[in-house]
């Protein structure tokens, strides 16, 4: 396995792994440096024109001439791309747009361009090499690897190519990992998820697979479907898998199922990418948290989580932020994005270097009684829970429960276990505790008699996956909310309850 390209490799990622580190040490000057660039060529779109970009002198009068909004607030000048115009938003034309869904928006077009291509390219080869330069590990680069994406085949939207942001990524791939790519072409060409599946099970058995990269549910039900093939664990199909490549959702709740399923703990390079950006990766493993993509021509804000719904809220520079404090994401880029609320929260768990943790969505909480219950939240306070019960758990997602008759109302936990609890009623107090202990409101509430304590919900094997199925949302980039605010996904959830 260890051949021509794990050779090469070592010396390129020692180069590029001493950039990332140089940059980390800048990264307060070079976030000003992306600030002046983006302005400098902002001021001369037509948004930039109605937003006055010309008279910005500093980052105190970019606050007041930029606004805070999500897509709907660009949606205008989307549609004016989209129609065929010039220097919308960035100079020129988009060079893609990235298609993904949105909870409220719908369909979301999000421009890439000429300048920010290499933002979604780097990020993800910056992550591999600082990787192999911190761990000395380049085997896997002679090995076959498989990244479980959208499909490649671009749609024209006002003579834009289109599509899902990995389905664009893959356009670009090196020449040189072609041959280790699978699966082909074709197969990645396949849009219904279970066929495609299928299909990639078929191309990798009797690979030597070296390398996975994937949303972690989408990544397990990959090796579920090989070992209800084969009746054989994954280590003993793929005996090099050295690495697994994952980003979307927090892997914790879903490692040790996967390394279950392996049959031995293998390492893990952690990503957040978007389609509007690559933020940050992991560059050490023995460091908590991920880089910050702080010199890839993104300028980035930090709103506090507690003003996210504020029409003016407090903005921060990098230069501002403080430790373990959660705040909104707010990015500016250029694509051409403006004050561009991406949805996710963040927490810094180091300044120097600038490293973050993803803790959950602007929209995904609960506090239907005034708790704001967030995502990072839930996800440790199941984690302590099932290490101390010895079980584990598929997936899950939690709901409020307003009650309309007698008595009080309560949250509602949905859980697919892999393996459940001795003593349900045991776990489910204890998971009550550790949320007490995680969110002092929500301690308030259960202390004043205002909350039931927590109630859980088991579903069937699979539950998660019909729903996703029904939905029409199976497979690539998407994922189960963790929390709502309301019982949409909860009512139809409902139908999977066992006794």
């Amino acid at each position: 396995m260890f051949n021509i390209k794990s050779l090469l490799a070592k010396p390129f990622a020692g180069m590029i792994n001493y950039q990332i580190q140089k940059e980390a040490k800048t990264a307060v000057a070079d976030q000003q440096t992306i600030l002046n660039q983006l302005v400098k060529i902002g001021k001369t779109t037509v948004y930039g024109k109605d937003h006055g970009l010309e008279k910005v002198t500093d980052y105190e009068s970019f606050k007041k001439a930029v606004p805070i909004k999500d897509y709907e607030g660009f949606k205008g000048y989307i549609n004016k791309i989209k129609e065929g115009g010039q220097n919308i938003l960035w100079k020129g034309k988009p060079l893609y747009f990235a298609k993904t869904s949105g909870t409220t928006s719908g369909v979301k077009y999000i421009p890439i361009t000429k300048d920010s291509i290499s933002n979604h390219i780097n990020g993800a080869r910056n992550a591999l090499l600082a990787y192999m330069s911190k761990t000395g590990n380049t085997r896997f680069a002679g090995g076959k690897m498989i990244f479980l994406s959208g499909s490649p085949i671009l749609e024209r939207v006002g003579g834009i190519p289109t599509g899902r942001l990995s389905g664009i990524v893959n356009h670009h791939i090196p020449a040189y990992l072609r041959t280790n790519q699978l699966p082909d072409f074709e197969t990645n060409c396949i849009e219904e998820w279970e066929e495609k599946l299928e299909k990639i099970v078929d191309q990798t058995l009797g690979k030597d697979l070296t390398l996975i990269g994937g949303i972690p549910p989408w990544m397990q039900m990959y090796f579920d479907s090989l070992v209800a093939k084969t009746g054989k664990p994954i280590k003993d199909l793929f005996p090099n898998l050295q690495v697994l490549v994952q980003g979307g959702v927090n892997f914790e709740p879903y490692k040790s199922k996967l390394f279950e399923t392996i049959g031995k703990q293998v390492d893990t390079i952690e990503l957040f990418p978007a389609s509007e950006g690559f933020f940050a990766f992991q560059d050490a493993s023995d460091a908590p948290g991920l880089l910050l993509n702080t010199n890839s021509g993104i300028f980035f804000e930090f709103i506090p989580i507690a003003e996210v719904q504020d029409e003016n809220p407090t903005r921060y520079s990098l230069a501002e932020v403080k430790l373990n404090e959660q705040y909104a994401l707010i990015i500016n880029s250029n694509a051409g994005l403006w004050g561009y609320s991406i949805g996710d929260t963040v927490k810094f768990v180091s300044l120097n270097p600038y490293r973050i943790l993803v803790t959950g969505r602007v929209k995904h909480f609960i506090s239907a009684f005034g708790e704001h219950v967030i995502g990072e939240e839930v996800e440790q306070a199941l984690l302590k829970t099932c290490e101390q019960h010895k079980a584990s758990v598929v997936e899950f997602t939690v709901a409020p429960y307003i009650q309309q008759a007698a008595g009080k109302s309560y949250h509602e936990w949905f859980i697919e276990f892999e393996k459940t609890p001795a003593d349900m009623e045991l776990f489910s107090a204890t998971l009550n505790k550790y949320m007490c202990t995680k969110n002092v409101y929500y301690e308030d509430l259960i202390a004043g008699n205002i909350l039931e304590p927590l109630h859980i919900s088991c579903l069937a094997k699979n539950s998660f996956i019909n729903y996703m199925r029904a939905e029409g949302k199976l497979g690539g980039q998407n994922k189960v909310p963790r929390l709502s605010n309301d019982r949409k996904i909860a009512d139809c959830l409902a139908a999977y309850i066992t006794k």
